[in-house]
């Protein structure tokens, strides 16, 4: 109960110290986009590393020197729970957007510092404007601006174990094939038991993150490009089961 408290005080706390600090981001940005940029990750990793001090998050991290500093790839990886994302931005070293539904751009403030991120807000019910998303995906990471996806659409509630997951859609990898970047692969463990397993209250956990070797989907043969996100899927899976393993 304290430890709920305490993170939705800070919360509360850091969202209205954002909006002077959107306005100061939002001022420079006018005349260093790329200081902009970088503010604004600095910005959302001081908040989501605060969060997860009040929370009792711990992070445990294996493949760190697969996280890039100098190009742009697709992360992709499990959907367990809300701390997957909070967890996943304190230990990105460079600007990256992930993909959220595109009801997150009506929340206000929090959409406001995702665009500045480079989110993308996809719309899952219209392929016309979920391909648009992919396509600024594609885009953005010729840019140089990694992006991070969850393929299995939501996060995945059917089951109270990490194993198995929901099928990967296969139009998610389509920002690394058109690309050219490489696919990070990226399990993580014990994200839910942080908060789903017993909302709304949020327990001490350690997470374990682990950041696979990095895939280059043009060396695959023909059939496992056709099925490139059931590939990464399988891969994610032995990540997760080693991980599982090695807990026992």
């Amino acid at each position: 109960m304290i430890r709920l408290i305490f993170t939705l005080l800070y919360a509360v706390i850091y969202l209205i110290f954002s909006l002077f600090a959107y306005l100061f981001v939002w001022i420079v940005g006018h005349f260093d986009m790329e200081k902009k940029n970088s503010l604004s990750l600095a910005i959302a990793q001081i908040f989501f590393k605060g969060a997860l001090f009040f929370s009792g998050v711990h992070v445990n991290v294996i493949g760190e020197e697969h996280i890039p500093t100098d190009h742009a790839v697709l992360f992709v990886g499990n959907h367990r729970g809300f701390f997957d994302i909070i967890v996943a931005y304190t230990l990105v070293k460079d600007l990256c957007g992930f993909v959220a539904k595109k009801e997150m751009k009506k929340v206000p403030i929090v959409s406001a510092w995702m665009k500045n991120l480079h989110c993308l807000f996809l719309d899952r019910e219209n392929i016309k404007e979920g391909l648009k998303t992919i396509l600024n995906g594609i885009e953005q990471v010729k840019n140089g601006i990694s992006v991070w996806i969850y393929p299995e659409g939501t996060r995945n509630k059917e089951s109270d174990t990490e194993l198995p997951l929901l099928p990967f859609k296969e139009g998610s990898m389509k920002i690394a094939e058109k690309s050219g970047c490489p696919v990070i692969p990226v399990a993580m463990i014990h994200t839910a038991d942080v908060l789903e397993k017993h909302m709304p209250w949020i327990r001490s956990q350690t997470v374990t993150v682990w950041f696979g070797d990095p895939i280059d989907l043009s060396v695959l043969s023909k059939e496992e490009r056709k099925k490139s996100g059931a590939y990464v899927q399988h891969v994610i899976e032995e990540m997760l089961t080693k991980m599982l393993a090695e807990e026992t």
